[in-house]
């Protein structure tokens, strides 16, 4: 797609008094990136280049809404954490993209308020309070509402880090609401089981057992 630089300058400038100097910049419309401006970052991007499905840019323009996580490995050398926001371009629908620096700290670390995950073909903004559980299953993550599965490109260890207090990690693979717990009970090995209200069972890891219980009090 042809737009000037020019046409570009006004969205990047509008970055420039919030965000760290050391940054890097993206921009996308439609389905491709048209600029990239590198900073530190060994960044893999040229005009042209597609936009992947599932990233946090595709998100953002299809949500129009700001989306943030771990940059995909095949724009990075290595993981970034970048936040991309929707915006429009001469009529057309695009998405800003801020990658910071290592080591640089999260703009705004506040919790959740919804995560949007993708269920078939949509992808739906979803209350962080309504999320029953979370899910790592094949190099993806899940997490469930009205017992609906809806896939985000965020790994547990970064939802983790912006989840409210009321989500307990008891597993590598889960991270559960613990307004949704039912009860917990032994299992015949003697591990601990997380029921929650619709049934559904999740194993509690060694790992987690002394978390769980001193997060629950028991």
């Amino acid at each position: 797609m042809e737009i000037s630089k020019d046409e570009l300058l006004p969205y990047i400038a509008m970055l420039e008094d919030w965000i760290p100097k050391e940054a890097s910049i993206a921009i996308a419309v439609r389905d491709e990136y048209i600029y990239c401006d590198a900073k530190k970052q060994n960044l893999r991007l040229e005009n042209g280049q597609k936009v992947k499905e599932g990233s946090i840019t595709e998100i953002a323009m299809q949500t129009c809404c700001r989306t943030e996580g771990i940059v995909e490995d095949f724009i990075l050398s290595e993981p970034y954490y970048g936040i991309a926001y929707p915006i429009n371009i001469l009529e057309e629908t695009g998405a800003l993209i801020v990658i910071l620096p290592s080591k640089q700290p999260v703009i705004n670390p506040t919790p959740y308020r919804f995560l949007t995950g993708k269920l078939e073909e949509e992808w739906r903004p979803i209350p962080i309070e309504k999320i029953a559980y979370m899910e790592s299953l094949q190099k993806k993550t899940w997490f469930y509402a009205d017992k609906e599965p809806y896939k985000t490109s965020i790994p547990l260890k970064e939802l983790q880090q912006r989840l409210p207090e009321s989500f307990l990690r008891i597993h590598r693979s889960y991270i559960v609401n613990v307004a949704f717990i039912d009860r917990i009970i032994r299992d015949f090995s003697s591990n601990l089981l997380v029921l929650l209200q619709d049934g559904t069972e999740l194993p509690v890891s060694q790992t987690y057992t002394a978390d769980v219980r001193s997060a629950l009090g028991f």
